[in-house]
């Protein structure tokens, strides 16, 4: 069995009524929707026209919301109903960025996702959802896809269907008739300066300036839900702690491989710096939860599948290590500590470059889920991380052979950051959603924090530490210094742009 929906768009007179028996039926707060009618219109008067389209959740065969949240709050019944339990939902806002169709939203009253669940509650007494209830065109049809006599199923075997974002392969259970290709694409009708019966959000209205308008048709949205970013500054900057925590401790422990002395730096400090900034991130993200009370369920109730679960556990992890890394150091164990260092940099690594695993389950967000991302991570963990060190090796009055090992790493890993900056936003992209977000970094409405922050700063580190390169002393040691806390708005500049930009593209 699988239950789904199809909605005739050839008789859809754009009444609001499913709308309205939805919010009826579920208690949707003022100003949130379930399920919502999108107005385009297209050409000039008087030769002008009006096209209306349904939105809702697609209820994916393959739905990316179902794996990425890390509680099982969301669930496939048996019937194929995509359906959610609030009571296990922490509000992390993930699922929101890997529905690709904007169907998910936190309730303003539980604090918790929330969807169309197809009205499951009335399926499961034989009645049928209230938005296909009250239509008074019958536009909307449900019913099991999986019988081929069932009317939807015959329905939808003698017309002609279309499915939102078919490149997202998750299999939609949603299918149009009759919508023009404008309402199911949302960059093909980007909105103007207003709606004609609502005031839009402001990122809406922000973000829209930067978006092309077809030449040929003039669609433009008319009418649509507001959807503001589901993530901010602190998921911006717990990709920053994160990195410079894993960094910090991958360069002592290569300091450690290669033999060099070991000083308080590397026996203590470096992992002292990894366990901060660990426990730094750990309290962003329980922070950005909307039920940060719940944060626990990550652990007791984990959907393995996730990587915000598995980040969580390696994050954990990493800060084990690190503490036992100090452990081995005060109670005479140094014998043990090459070894823990060569483990807790390893998940240094992990740990730096899981994030590009968890964006990459954030199916809606097409620029966060470059191919480079990983690799990226790491090179930024090293690039921070070896800002820190150099800090962290001055202040503790280490030799010269560490402070030329970090500056080297400052150098190589920042140039490196700077060469992956290029291939990516200098080449093509994978999808129209990818390329308009890297087109906000570059040309639009984030250029000049990119160019001069973001890259700016970090061609004048790298310049900054050369001197440094076999002689970190003096004048050159100063100027690697103020390079190794460049690189760290360097990177808080580009992951701000990367981030907003990466949510900026509108879904429905």
């Amino acid at each position: 069995m699988r239950y789904g929906f199809a909605l005739d768009q050839r008789t859809c007179i754009g009444c609001h009524a499913c709308t309205v028996a939805c919010k009826t039926e579920h208690e949707v707060p003022v100003g949130q929707f379930r399920t919502w009618v999108k107005y385009v219109d297209k050409g000039t008067y008087p030769s002008s026209t009006r096209e209306f389209g349904v939105m809702r959740c697609n209820h994916c065969t393959d739905a990316p919301c179902i794996q990425i949240c890390p509680t099982g709050a969301l669930f496939k019944r048996p019937d194929g109903i995509v359906d959610f339990n609030n009571e296990a939902c922490i509000g992390c806002k993930s699922c929101m960025q890997a529905c690709p169709y904007d169907a998910i939203y936190i309730d303003e009253d539980t604090h918790t996702a929330a969807k169309c669940n197809m009205c499951a509650h009335r399926i499961d007494q034989g009645l049928e959802p209230a938005c296909v209830v009250v239509c008074p065109t019958e536009s909307i049809w449900v019913g099991d896809l999986d019988d081929p006599k069932s009317a939807i199923s015959v329905f939808i075997a003698t017309s002609e269907v279309q499915v939102r974002a078919p490149e997202q392969n998750t299999k939609p259970n949603m299918f149009y008739v009759g919508a023009d290709h404008t309402v199911l694409e949302p960059l093909a009708a980007p909105m103007q300066d207003t709606y004609i019966w609502a005031k839009p959000d402001a990122h809406r209205a922000d973000v829209a300036a930067d978006l092309p308008t077809d030449p040929t048709t003039g669609a433009y949205a008319s009418l649509n839900t507001a959807h503001p970013r589901p993530w901010g500054w602190r998921v911006t900057t717990y990709l920053w702690t994160k990195a410079w925590a894993a960094g910090a401790v991958m360069v002592a422990a290569l300091a450690i491989v290669l033999g060099l002395d070991r000083q308080s730096y590397e026996s203590v400090l470096a992992p002292a710096i990894g366990l901060f900034g660990a426990a730094v991130t750990g309290a962003l993200l329980v922070w950005d939860l909307k039920r940060p009370e719940r944060f626990l369920y990550i652990f007791l109730k984990s959907n393995f599948r996730s990587w915000l679960v598995l980040g969580a556990y390696m994050l954990t992890g990493f800060s084990g290590l690190a503490v036992l890394w100090i452990g081995a150091h005060l109670i005479g164990a140094d014998g043990a500590v090459p070894w823990l260092a060569v483990v807790a940099a390893l998940a240094g690594v992990v740990t730096a470059g899981y994030t590009g695993f968890l964006f990459g389950q954030a199916e809606g967000r097409d620029l966060l889920q470059s191919p480079l991302l990983f690799w990226h991570l790491i090179v930024q963990a090293l690039m921070v991380g070896a800002g820190m060190a150099l800090i962290g090796a001055v202040a503790s009055g280490a030799d010269d052979r560490l402070r030329v090992l970090i500056v080297r790493v400052l150098v190589l890993s920042t140039a490196l950051h700077l060469l992956m900056l290029l291939i990516e936003y200098g080449g093509k992209h994978a999808s129209r959603n990818a390329a308009a977000a890297a087109h906000m970094i570059v040309r639009g409405r984030y250029a000049r924090l990119f160019w001069l922050g973001a890259v700016g700063l970090g061609v004048l580190a790298v310049l900054l530490a050369l001197p440094a390169w076999s002689s970190p002393t003096g004048v050159a040691l100063a100027s690697a210094l103020v390079a190794g806390v460049l690189v760290q708005v360097a990177l808080l500049a580009y992951e701000s742009v990367f981030v907003r930009a990466g949510q900026d593209v509108p879904l429905s």
